[in-house]
């Protein structure tokens, strides 16, 4: 249903270096920069594999208390994320594990941003 999401980050430095680590534990990597003349000055920049299909923008009134979560290939993989994470200014909103309230097979980690969103990595299939 979704092509690609984004949020607002008020550090570009501090979201950048949170999200290579976390994301790169996925597969993902920043793919674009926009040109800050096409941005009014600002930094935009999506993460991806293929394409940008999330982005960050920095701006001075971000909000906390979004929810994403990313996609993992695997529990080892969502092990990995979390602990990116949580080692680049991440806090921690519930570690690797199970949720079997979800589903049989879910198994995610949840962290908090550096701007207060909730970022997960989840993997829908058996060990």
């Amino acid at each position: 249903m979704l092509d690609h999401v984004g949020i607002l980050v008020a550090d570009w430095t501090k979201a950048r270096g949170f999200y290579d680590a976390a994301l790169g534990a996925l597969g993902y990597t920043l793919l674009t920069e926009l040109p800050i003349e096409y941005t009014g000055g600002v930094k935009v920049g999506g993460y991806g594999k293929d394409k940008p299909d999330f982005w960050l923008t920095e701006a001075k009134d971000v909000g906390p208390g979004r929810h994403y979560a990313f996609v993992a290939a695997s529990h080892a993989d969502v092990d990995a994320f979390y602990a990116a994470a949580m080692a680049n200014g991440g806090r921690d909103n519930g570690g690797p594990g199970p949720r079997p309230h979800y589903h049989e097979h879910y198994y995610g980690a949840f962290v908090i941003d550096p701007d207060g969103n909730n970022v997960e990595a989840v993997v829908h299939a058996p060990e």
